[in-house]
C-alpha cells in the first residue's frame, strides 16, 4: 500500500502518531464513511441531504462513519470574522463538520460583519474586530458585502457602509497582501507551478481624496511636522469647466518590510522574483524599485544565485514595466515566479492571474501587517465575494454547488498562524508543542482530503461538470475522507492525474463559439498545426474570447467579485 501522509517523509512517523491521537478513542480498524449531513437552511429548514444518486459517487456509501475523538484539542485564540450569503452558509457547515469534531474553538473570538450587524452597531463591530485582530494577530475572514446604493435600500440599512478592508489594513499596519495561486497536485490548472504576488497593502488610489471642481488653480501643499517651511508639491491651472481633482500618496516606510517578506517567500517557494512598477512614466515610483533592489542585492542575491533561481532573469533582480508584466502573466504559464507591485497595479495584475489560473477562487488573499511591538499580524480570506447568485438559488430551494477551496485555504492559513504564534510565545511548554503538532498535522491532512476529493472526480460542479456534488454533499464527502485520513493516513493507490477542468463548467461561461470559430478560420492556415479546441481554450484563458450578445462590456460577473 502506498503511504499518503500529509507531512514530509522526514516527519512521517511523527505525523502519523499525531493523526492517530485524534482518533485514539475510536478503535477504528478500517476506512469508514460519514452519514448523510444534516444542515439547517432559512428556506429548507432542518434537513438531511441525501446522496446525489450518481453511481460515480458510490465508492464509500457502504462504509460506516469514522467517529470523532472523545477528547478535542483546545485551539489557541484566533479572530473569526463572519460575512454573509452563500459563503457564510458554507463556512458554517465547514466549521461544524470539519473543525469542531476535532477541536475546541472556545478561544476563538467571533465578529459578525454582515451589513445588518454593522448597521445595528453603527459599525462598532468593525472597530472591535480590528482591535481584536491587532491583539491576537491571527484572523480568518469570510467574504463580506460592501453595500451599494441599491443594497442599502434592499437591506434596510441606515447608510452605505464602506469596505471593511481599508480599516483593517490601517488598523493592522498593513504591509502587503499576498495573493498566490492555489494548486491541487494531479489537477491541471492555469499555471503549472506556483505564482506568488505581493501587493503593497497601503497607499495609492484606494485612499485618495477627491472633489469635482471647475476652472481655477489647484495647489497641493506639504506642511512638515518638524515645523520647517511648507512647500507646494504641485500647482496646476484648471481650464475645463468640469474637472475631478484627486490627491493620494504612497507610504514607503514599510517597503523594506515588504521586500524581506517577498524575497523570503520566493526562496521558500523556489520561484524567481520580479519587481513591477510604471517608473518610466510615474517617476515617483522609482523609490519602490530602488528599495527592493538595494535589499535584494545586499541580503538575498547570493542565496537566489545558489538556488539557481535567477537563470531566467539574467542573474539579477529584474524590473518589469507593468504593461510588460501583463503580457508575461499570459505567456509564463509554467509559473515558478513571484511579483511585487504597488497597491493598484497589484490589484489589477492579480485579477489577471486569477483569470489565467481559473478564477478568483483559486488564488489566496492574505493581509500581512505588523503590531506595534513587532509581532506579525496575518489575516486570511478568500479572494472572491459572497457568491450572491448561488445564495439566491439556495433561498429559492434550488441545489447549489459552491467550491470552498479558497475559503478553506484561508481557514488553514489562519489556524496555522494562530498555532505558530502560540508556540512562539511558549516554545518550551509541552502542551503548546503538542497542540502545534496536532494543528499542523490536521491542516495538512485537511488539505490532502480536500484536494483528493477533487482528484477522485467527486468535486463541485465548477470542476466536475453537471454531475458534480452539491455544496452540502461535497462538505460531507470531504468530512468522510478527512476522518479516514486522520485515522489511517494511507491510500491503496494514488488518485488519478487530471487535465484542467473544462471552463464551460463555470456558471458565467459566455463564449460565442460561432464568432470564435470564424476567428479561428481566419488564422488557421490549413496546416493542421492549430487545433480549434486549443485555440478556444487559449483565448478563453486569456479573457479575450468573443462573448455572446446580451453581456454588456464591464458587466459584473457574480462569481468573480472580489474584496479589494
Amino acid at each position: 500500500m502506498a503511504l499518503r501522509v500529509a507531512t514530509s517523509r522526514a516527519v512521517a512517523a511523527a505525523s502519523r502518531r499525531s493523526a492517530y491521537a485524534f482518533v485514539r478513542q475510536s478503535n477504528v480498524v478500517a476506512p469508514r464513511c460519514v452519514p448523510a449531513l444534516s444542515v439547517s437552511s432559512p428556506v429548507l429548514g432542518n434537513q438531511t441531504f441525501p446522496r446525489n444518486g450518481s453511481s460515480s459517487f458510490m465508492s464509500t456509501d457502504s462504509l460506516e462513519a469514522v467517529p470523532p475523538p472523545a477528547e478535542k484539542v483546545v485551539l489557541p485564540p484566533m479572530v473569526y470574522i463572519a460575512g454573509e450569503e452563500m459563503t457564510h452558509y458554507a463556512s458554517d457547515l465547514i466549521v461544524d463538520h470539519w473543525i469542531k469534531p476535532y477541536f475546541d474553538t472556545s478561544a476563538w473570538e467571533y465578529f459578525d460583519l454582515s451589513c445588518k450587524a454593522r448597521d445595528e452597531s453603527d459599525d462598532k463591530v468593525l472597530s472591535d474586530a480590528v482591535e481584536a485582530g491587532a491583539r491576537i494577530g491571527a484572523i480568518f475572514k469570510e467574504p463580506t458585502i460592501t453595500p451599494s446604493a441599491s443594497q442599502v435600500k434592499e437591506f434596510g440599512l441606515s447608510k452605505a457602509f464602506g469596505s471593511p478592508n481599508g480599516a483593517m489594513r490601517r488598523g493592522w499596519n498593513g504591509i502587503t497582501i499576498s495573493r498566490d495561486t492555489i494548486h491541487i497536485e494531479g489537477v491541471e490548472l492555469g499555471y503549472k507551478n506556483p505564482v506568488l504576488f505581493e501587493r503593497h497593502a497601503v497607499g495609492g488610489e484606494y485612499g485618495a481624496g477627491w472633489n469635482e471642481v471647475g476652472k481655477g488653480t489647484l495647489l497641493t501643499t506639504y506642511i512638515p511636522d518638524d515645523g520647517s517651511a511648507p512647500f507646494v508639491v504641485d500647482k496646476r491651472d484648471l481650464t475645463d469647466d468640469h474637472n475631478v481633482a484627486v490627491v493620494y500618496h504612497n507610504p514607503y516606510d514599510n517597503v523594506a518590510d515588504l521586500a524581506h517578506l517577498f524575497f523570503k517567500r520566493c526562496l521558500e517557494a523556489n520561484v524567481t522574483p520580479y519587481i513591477v512598477t510604471k517608473k518610466t512614466v510615474f517617476k515617483w515610483q522609482e523609490g519602490f524599485w530602488a528599495t527592493m533592489k538595494e535589499i535584494f542585492d545586499k541580503e538575498y542575491k547570493e542565496d537566489f544565485l545558489k538556488a539557481g533561481l535567477l537563470e531566467r532573469s539574467g542573474g539579477e533582480l529584474q524590473h518589469l514595466i507593468s504593461d510588460a508584466a501583463t503580457m508575461q502573466l499570459i505567456r509564463w504559464t509554467d509559473g515558478g515566479f513571484g511579483m511585487a507591485a504597488h497597491n493598484y497595479d497589484g490589484d489589477m495584475l492579480t485579477d489577471q492571474i486569477a483569470q489565467v489560473h481559473r478564477s478568483p477562487g483559486f488564488i489566496t488573499s492574505n493581509l500581512v501587517g505588523m503590531a506595534d511591538d513587532g509581532r506579525i499580524i496575518k489575516e486570511f480570506e478568500a479572494s472572491h465575494g459572497t457568491v450572491s447568485d448561488l445564495w439566491h438559488d439556495h433561498l429559492a430551494g434550488k441545489e447549489t454547488s459552491l467550491n470552498p477551496l479558497g475559503m478553506v485555504e484561508a481557514l488553514i492559513g489562519a489556524m496555522n498562524h494562530s498555532a505558530n504564534l502560540a508556540l512562539e510565545t511558549n516554545p518550551n511548554d509541552e502542551e503548546t508543542k503538542e497542540m502545534h503538532a496536532k494543528v499542523m498535522t490536521y491542516t495538512s491532512t485537511l488539505r490532502l482530503a480536500l484536494h483528493n476529493t477533487f482528484r477522485y472526480g467527486q468535486g463541485t460542479r465548477d470542476m466536475t461538470g453537471p454531475e458534480g456534488y452539491t455544496t452540502e454533499d461535497f462538505i460531507r464527502k470531504v468530512a468522510w475522507r478527512l476522518g479516514r485520513y486522520l485515522a489511517q493516513q494511507e491510500e491503496e493507490a494514488p488518485p488519478p492525474v487530471l487535465e484542467e477542468p473544462d471552463r464551460t463548467y463555470r456558471r458565467n461561461y459566455d463564449v460565442d463559439h460561432t464568432a470564435l470559430r470564424k476567428l479561428f478560420e481566419k488564422y488557421e492556415d490549413g496546416s493542421g498545426k492549430l487545433e480549434y479546441k486549443k485555440f478556444a481554450k487559449m483565448l478563453t484563458k486569456m479573457g479575450v474570447a468573443p462573448e455572446k450578445a446580451g453581456i454588456s462590456q464591464g458587466e459584473e460577473k457574480l462569481d468573480e467579485v472580489k474584496n479589494v
